[in-house]
């Protein structure tokens, strides 16, 4: 418990202060659009 504890401790500022220390990703993705069937199909569930 103790060693988890500190997770939930962590404020929004705390994540984006440790996120901007990070180097940005060096990819080119692109964002996910699910196919029209897919959602559809999603959406009869």
């Amino acid at each position: 418990m103790n060693t988890t504890h500190r997770y939930v401790e962590a404020n929004l500022a705390m994540k984006e202060k440790a996120l901007a220390r990070l180097d940005p990703p060096d990819t080119n993705m692109r964002k996910f659009r699910a196919p029209d069937a897919l959602m559809r199909f999603l959406q009869s569930l």
